[in-house]
């Protein structure tokens, strides 16, 4: 049986950062957080259907497709940044730490959408909310975790800090799947959570500083399967390996 997350009202964010370093909101709650309409996040996910392959994952899986862009977003300011590798230090990343990774950038079409720079905004809103208003960094990610190996990993790099300030995963399609259970734990203790994101565009917000986190493998039911995830990734002074 899949445990399902607690939901909370997006004006309990920042309370719940604050107190847990995680927090959960619905597709409802989204729409209210970034003030747009569910029609409008929908027309963001055909682009899912055409992520390229992920061709540096270590250990010799083709379970992950992606695209990955860069945006600042200063106030009501955004910025797409000139296309550039996706880095992180060893210490965060054990498996894929200290590689200059090149994946195909966010299509156009996605990049003009009308939910999109809500999505951006509305991200550093909560970041500025955390940490205290400045120009944010955010990097996105679109990931598509199939079955059509067997098992497909979606932190093949296990339990983890992203190294940033806050990070938001978009959970937006399961299609044939078990597993892909969500777990969050404190970084410098015991204590931890776990719960299985099921409805789309509901959305899993941490405190990087504080917890640490991990999807577990997915296995399809019958016949290929996948989970589709947007992961928004929120830094202040600049992106990792700047």
């Amino acid at each position: 049986m899949l445990l399902s997350p607690a939901y909370t009202y997006p004006d309990q964010v920042p309370t719940l950062l604050r107190q847990q370093g995680y927090a959960v909101l619905s597709p409802q709650g989204v729409c209210e957080l970034a003030g747009c309409t569910p029609a409008q996040l929908q027309a963001l996910l055909p682009s899912w259907d055409d992520l390229p392959p992920d061709n540096y994952l270590k250990d010799g899986g083709r379970y992950r497709r992606r695209r990955h862009s860069c945006f600042v977003v200063d106030d009501e300011w955004i910025t797409q940044v000139p296309h550039r590798a996706h880095w992180q230090p060893v210490e965060y990343n054990a498996l894929h730490g200290g590689m200059q990774r090149w994946f195909e950038p966010m299509e156009a079409q996605v990049v003009a959408q009308p939910a999109w720079p809500r999505l951006l905004q509305a991200m550093a809103r909560v970041a500025s909310g955390l940490k205290g208003p400045r120009p944010w960094a955010i990097e996105a990610h679109q990931f598509r975790i199939d079955t059509e190996g067997g098992i497909g990993r979606p932190t093949p790099e296990g339990a983890h800090r992203d190294g940033v300030d806050l990070v938001a995963v978009f959970l937006l399609a399961r299609a044939g799947i078990k597993g892909g259970e969500t777990r969050v734990f404190e970084a410098g203790g015991p204590a931890g959570q776990r719960f299985t994101l099921t409805e789309p565009w509901s959305l899993l917000l941490l405190d990087d500083e504080r917890v640490i986190h991990e999807t577990t493998p997915i296995q399809p039911v019958a016949g290929p399967g996948h989970r589709d995830t947007l992961v928004l990734t929120v830094r202040a002074g600049g992106f990792q390996g700047d």
